[in-house]
């Protein structure tokens, strides 16, 4: 008996080590022996993008989320097609939609020169994120880093993990549910739609069919989303301050405001109405649960160790 309890204490002890290690495989300070002006140099870059053109602050705030949600935070999102695998950057869920490469590419040349081989491209993301949101007045959060990067990519698989902006409450909860994310942490990240726009063909089936709909709201957002043709015409999500990084979209969310159908979703008499309501009145309160899920978002499923590699160019394998 007393050996089954050392054996089964052994094992416990064990599996702490073993959760602990995993836990410490990302660190804060992952760079700063190996290359120190990597965050400096993604913050400059990110600023004078946001600054040259104010969306690309939510494209590249996407693009970490829509990395992360296929397969882990791992850059596959970057990756151009090859003759092995067709990438993500062509699925349903991306095309014409997804961007801010560009901008990618111009940070992964500049800390190439500086620590070549060092800063992978998972982590560009996510500090570019971070630095995107504090762009626009946003919180800000320390970024766990020390990503490696893929070695593919799955176009099926941004379809079967990208959630659409045609869910309901409850295919949005199971969605993010099946990433380890709770409602709470949805709801708020959903507050991202504080900034970026949105193309008229995912949302005219709400503007021109349904009730939940602020009236004049409907009428505004139709002047540039016509019943047919306009597809890709772009309408900001927030309404009220598309520039700033702030608690407007859940404002717009109590007045039946929500741009896409799933936006409305979270205040429509469900279980997330109360927590919409909270955050339209208190700013504080959304930044530091926002700050947390993405904390939380930039740790699935990470690549480390001598998995994956540190890409030299963003867009394709070494």
């Amino acid at each position: 008996m007393s050996s089954h309890s050392h054996l089964y204490g052994t094992c416990f002890i064990m599996f702490l080590l073993l959760s602990k290690l995993a836990f410490a495989q990302l660190s804060s300070n992952h760079y700063a022996n190996t290359c120190p002006k990597a965050l400096s140099t993604i913050k400059s870059i990110v600023h004078n993008a946001v600054v040259k053109e104010h969306r690309m602050g939510a494209s590249l705030l996407r693009l970490h989320f829509h990395d992360c949600f296929v397969n882990g935070c791992d850059a596959s999102v970057l990756l151009d097609d090859t003759s092995s695998f067709t990438g993500e950057k062509s699925a349903s869920a991306n095309a014409n939609s997804i961007r801010g490469f560009e901008v990618i590419d111009s940070v992964k040349s500049e800390v190439e020169s500086l620590c070549p081989g060092v800063v992978s491209c998972a982590d560009i993301l996510a500090v570019a994120a971070r630095d995107s949101v504090v762009a626009f007045g946003g919180p800000s959060w320390t970024v766990q880093l020390g990503r490696r990067d893929s070695t593919t990519a799955s176009s099926s698989a941004v379809n079967t993990n990208i959630p659409s902006p045609l869910m309901d409450l409850n295919d949005l909860i199971s969605n993010f549910a099946k990433k380890g994310l709770s409602a709470k942490e949805m709801v708020a990240l959903s507050g991202a739609h504080t900034i970026g726009q949105a193309r008229c063909l995912l949302f005219r089936q709400r503007i021109y069919n349904e009730t939940n709909i602020d009236s004049e709201f409907a009428t505004s957002l139709k002047s540039n989303c016509p019943s047919s043709g306009g597809d890709d015409n772009l309408s900001s999500l927030d309404a009220t301050s598309p520039v700033l990084f702030d608690n407007g979209y859940f404002r717009d969310l109590v007045n039946n405001k929500g741009v896409f159908h799933s936006d409305q979703q979270l205040f429509n008499g469900g279980s997330t109405d109360s927590q919409v309501t909270t955050y339209s009145t208190n700013i504080g309160t959304f930044y530091a649960d926002f700050a947390n899920a993405m904390v939380k978002m930039g740790n699935l499923s990470p690549l480390t160790g001598t998995d994956g590699q540190i890409r030299t160019n963003c867009r394709k394998i070494n």
